[in-house]
């Protein structure tokens, strides 16, 4: 009797990781941790930080997280005492074997940008199998820079003017005002210098985005990014666009909220960078949260992987308003009571 429920528990634990997304394993790759310029956490302490960080929805529904401390650089200790140990792990367990997810969150858009653009070449130096990833979903992605790094930075430094309203977007974002010796992963965030970390990988990996324009700071940093932003990341940057500019939408002819209008949206993304959903209700840190916070739309409705299977949702049209003052909008199906990352997980799987 205690051997047939032990094999019928691992049974169902091995069956939930092998379904995280449609049978392929998720990668958690947690984004900026603003607490840690000052705690400088290390060890234990940053895979606590880990877990707590994607405690709302995804934790539990992945397979592998990588969990970094916000205080190094992408490029230095992140790379070399965080990110390469888990990909050798993941290599030697044959996680991605037969294909995996990374699912990455703000700040980890860029480090999971470095990783995708350099993981093949480390391995096979290394005498290991590279990584098959097939797609990365990436939440409030801040790949192409955070202006208010820019003025932390600054201000850290020394180099520029601090005013009441600046001091306040600093310090609800940040907690603090930084100095010179606490910058960590802020100098990486800086829009020049993401911008060209990894800009071009050779890899194909469908970065698919999934971008909110709410904010948690009542509006006190907006007027510090350009454009939608979600209260951290300017639209320019969660949708992946090839410049910087200020973009109302992640596309030309889909708004925010969904009204289907001319709008500033890209004409072009950086290399294999998709936008998907798009919402005006969504903060920064909601986007990885278990609760509705408004009607989703599509920028585009249908992805694919790279190996050809898609990531696709159901929308449909709706026109509100009074004859010719109505308008069109474009909705997803179950958006109003259904989460941003609930909504992609149904999806995919």
């Amino acid at each position: 009797m205690k051997k047939s429920i032990i094999l019928l528990i691992a049974g169902l634990l091995s069956g939930a990781a092998q379904a995280a997304v449609s049978g392929y394993p998720v990668v958690l790759v947690h984004g900026f941790q603003p607490d840690n310029l000052a705690s400088r956490p290390t060890g234990n302490q940053v895979i606590t930080n880990g877990a707590e960080y994607w405690a709302q929805y995804w934790r539990d529904r992945a397979d592998v997280r990588i969990d970094w401390p916000s205080q190094e650089r992408v490029a230095g200790k992140i790379a070399s005492d965080y990110v390469w140990p888990k990909l050798q792990q993941m290599s030697r367990n044959g996680t991605c074997a037969s294909g995996c997810i990374f699912v990455s969150h703000s700040t980890g858009d860029l480090v999971t940008r470095y990783i995708i653009d350099n993981q093949a070449l480390w391995l096979q130096n290394a005498g290991l199998q590279p990584l098959n990833i097939v797609a990365s979903f990436d939440f409030a992605g801040a790949g192409g820079g955070v202006e208010l790094a820019d003025l932390a930075v600054n201000v850290a430094s020394g180099g520029g003017l601090i005013d009441g309203a600046l001091r306040l977007a600093i310090s609800l974002w940040l907690g603090q005002i930084p100095s010179p010796s606490n910058i960590g992963v802020l100098n990486d965030l800086r829009v020049n210098s993401a911008r060209q970390l990894a800009a071009f990988p050779d890899d194909r990996v469908p970065r698919l985005r999934f971008v909110g324009a709410g904010s948690d700071f009542l509006g006190a940093t907006g007027g510090f990014l350009p454009g939608e932003d979600d209260g951290v990341v300017a639209s320019h940057s969660s949708c992946g666009a090839s410049s910087v500019a200020s973009f109302n939408s992640c596309s030309r002819s889909v708004a925010m909220d969904g009204k289907l209008a001319s709008v500033s949206g890209p004409s072009s993304f950086m290399p294999y960078h998709y936008p998907m959903l798009m919402s005006e209700g969504y903060s920064h840190s909601d986007m990885i949260n278990n609760s509705a916070k408004d009607e989703i739309t599509a920028a585009n409705s249908r992805g694919s992987y790279l190996n050809g299977d898609t990531l696709q949702f159901n929308t449909y049209d709706e026109k509100r308003g009074w004859w010719i003052f109505s308008s069109r909008y474009r909705v997803v199906s179950n958006s109003n009571n259904t989460s941003m990352s609930a909504l992609v997980y149904q999806a995919a799987n």
